[in-house]
């Protein structure tokens, strides 16, 4: 039936194309973004998880520089307690060779010991990256022990999305060098704490030590301070070899603690790869959800294209067909 009144093939024709228009534009916008899922619009679901990971990605960017600033920290501590068992090393030395010299040599040694004494403070003082230093801390008049290093580690989300974050504790009371604090019951650094001379052992009570007389069990001595030669008097043997154990006491402890902070630097350095891999591993994923498929798109912008020219002509022709009516009533 023709009819003046309603071109069915026309209005077919015309929402033909208006869905090939939609599609190209669709097409179009993907090509132009990069991005099948550019809008909750386009896929809830997939825009949902792809906003909140890509969140977390950049909450792990921050993580990832966090562990750098913490490295650094880290190296410095290590860089000082390296050059501070060096030190004290050669303190050993000086110790051991002036057992059974004259006093005039112990005075010589003295003064080299001395000078030792305050590069291993040096050392210690100068290990400051950021404002942190962990060897040489001042817990104040009334803290009783030197606050941990916490290094950002990790931002987690568990299954039911919560969020939660981890980090690498540095125990710097454990690797101090130097304890400024004033607290009578304070525990003081690796090397200006008293130490039993028979037993190297650390002690929060210090016993003055007379120069030159018999060593007994309750002397005590600081690695910082000890002195073989003062006012005149040198130190007995028998306190040389005390000298020696609180030396070598101190050392082990020293060779600890750099055992510790390479320890944490290993656990960054290993944090620092794991935090690096899963971000490139979520940027992945994220893109299988989201982004365009360039290839497929191309195909379908042609495709698109050439049934957008189609419908143009199936409508126009459609249009036409009512001007064949005129035709069944000419004479």
């Amino acid at each position: 039936m023709s009819s003046i009144m309603t071109n069915s093939a026309a209005l077919t024709a015309l929402q033909s194309l208006n869905a090939t228009s939609k599609s190209l534009t669709d097409t179009q916008a993907r090509i132009s973004t990069g991005y099948r899922v550019s809008q909750a619009s386009d896929n809830a679901a997939y825009w949902s998880i792809a906003t909140t990971m890509r969140s977390d990605n950049q909450a792990m960017s921050t993580v990832s520089d966090a562990l750098g600033l913490g490295a650094s920290k880290v190296d410095t501590a290590y860089t000082g307690m390296n050059s501070a068992i060096s030190t004290i090393n050669q303190i050993k030395a000086k110790l051991l060779a002036s057992y059974g010299q004259t006093d005039a040599s112990k005075e010589k040694t003295q003064t080299e010991i001395t000078a030792l004494q305050a590069q291993m403070k040096s050392y210690a003082d100068g290990a400051t990256f950021s404002g942190t230093n962990m060897l040489s801390v001042d817990s104040g008049a009334t803290a009783t022990a030197a606050s941990d290093v916490k290094i950002l580690s990790a931002f987690n989300r568990d299954a039911a999305g919560a969020s939660s974050i981890s980090t690498i504790d540095v125990k710097v009371e454990n690797i101090k060098l130097y304890e400024a604090g004033t607290t009578a019951t304070l525990n003081k650094g690796i090397l200006d704490s008293q130490r039993t001379g028979s037993t190297g052992v650390a002690t929060l009570t210090a016993v003055a030590v007379t120069l030159g007389a018999a060593a007994t069990a309750t002397d005590t001595y600081s690695a910082a301070s000890l002195s073989i030669f003062s006012g005149g008097t040198a130190a007995s043997d028998t306190q040389i070899k005390q000298m020696l154990t609180v030396i070598d006491s101190a050392l082990a402890d020293m060779t600890n603690s750099a055992t510790t902070l390479g320890a944490a630097k290993s656990s960054i350095d290993l944090q620092k790869t794991f935090t690096s891999d899963l971000m490139d591993s979520i940027d992945r994923g994220v893109g299988q959800l989201v982004d365009a498929d360039m290839n497929k798109e191309s195909t379908r912008l042609q495709a698109l294209q050439v049934q957008q020219q189609l419908g143009v002509q199936a409508l126009s022709i459609a249009n036409g067909s009512s001007q064949s009516i005129l035709s069944l009533f000419r004479g």
